[in-house]
């Protein structure tokens, strides 16, 4: 079967949207799949095992679309559904983010994003996402890459609190300094790493240095692979404590599978994806985000209790389990696409003439 994945961000950019694209067109390809990934995103050498095509002209978008079974979409964008105008193909559109307009993700045209939708098989990444669309479809959330993502035994848990993700207001860093500010108060002095890149850095330095923080506080910038790894494995807590509305969360999977108990905001479906392994605390609130902190290094057999339920909890997000729901969806699109086709082609041609 020829699928056509359609990303608006695709790699080289670095994002949720971005690996996940990333991670099904793999995993599709290595089941066997012609996978091809149509992006505007730019990009150099794409040395992977499925197919990229970058800013395609528009009748090489069409040729495409029309050698394509079935079309996938990372999230609706309008600028890369208008072949769809004049070739019908079955499609899906898996929903990352809102569809309503947000200034903070730069998200635009809800209205005709939702219109768009109603003529697609729909899928989401968290249940509170569909339910905010009211839409249906199913519920496939991502997946966080079990092989790299793990725990290293040969690693000292020596840091206590790491915070990983762009460095920017919505997503509420400053709030992670605030809190240790308020234990230093108390003569609770807990280090900690921001780890990530973004304009709120250098703001954030002074933060930490004006509280009397340097020391306490790392900024090593922006990580990756087995780095990246081997630091959050260095942590006892991650703290996610976004003030926007998180569509998904994935790097609370990957500090779970480093061995962090995980603390997020109740804000969006981070208290989703952290389940039963890691407290909520109320969204930007940096008292109760500093009491649940102290909480948890205080009390070693309560960090030991969560992690005892991640392993069950992560097997949700699995790669193979997310790729088994997307190739369900898929056959069932294509199948009903099929059928209903068949039955346009009798009813066509079972009409009298005149």
């Amino acid at each position: 079967m020829r699928i056509l994945i359609t990303s608006a961000p695709f790699h080289p950019s670095l994002g949720g949207i971005e690996t996940a694209t990333h991670v099904l067109a793999s995993g599709l390809a290595e089941r066997g799949y012609d996978v091809t990934v149509v992006t505007p995103t730019p990009g150099g050498c794409d040395d992977y095992p499925f197919t990229v095509v970058r800013n395609p002209r528009p009748m090489e978008f069409l040729r495409l679309v029309r050698d394509s079974d079935l079309m996938w979409q990372s999230h609706v964008s309008l600028r890369m559904l208008w072949p769809l105008i004049f070739i019908r193909r079955p499609l899906i559109i898996m929903h990352h983010i809102w569809l309503r307009s947000d200034a903070e993700t730069e998200t635009r045209n809800g209205f005709l994003k939702r219109l768009a939708c109603l003529f697609a098989q729909n899928a989401f990444v968290s249940s509170i996402l569909r339910d905010a669309a009211g839409l249906r479809g199913p519920v496939i959330p991502n997946s966080y890459n079990e092989t790299l993502f793990r725990e290293l035994p040969d690693v000292p848990r020596d840091r206590d609190v790491v915070y990983l993700g762009r460095l920017k207001a919505f997503k509420g860093p400053d709030l992670l300094i605030d809190s240790l500010t308020r234990l230093a108060a108390c003569g609770r002095h807990l280090t900690a790493t921001i780890i990530g890149m973004g304009p709120q850095a250098d703001e954030l330095k002074r933060q930490a240095a004006a509280a009397g923080l340097a020391a306490q506080v790392e900024f090593p910038g922006p990580l990756q692979g087995d780095a990246l790894v081997r630091m959050l494995n260095r942590h006892r807590i991650m703290v996610v404590p976004s003030r926007w509305e998180e569509p998904f969360g994935l790097v609370a999977l990957e500090g779970m599978a480093c061995g962090c108990v995980v603390v997020v905001a109740n804000s969006g479906a981070l208290p989703e994806v952290v389940g039963p392994c890691g407290p909520v605390v109320p969204k930007n609130d940096r008292i109760a985000l500093a009491a649940e902190l102290d909480r948890l290094v205080s009390h070693p057999d309560v960090l030991a209790e969560y992690r005892q339920r991640v392993p069950q909890h992560l097997a949700k997000f699995r790669t193979t389990t997310m790729l088994d729901a997307c190739e369900a969806a898929i056959h069932e699109t294509v199948d009903r696409w099929r059928h209903n086709s068949a039955a346009r082609h009798v009813t066509v041609h079972s009409m009298p003439r005149r």
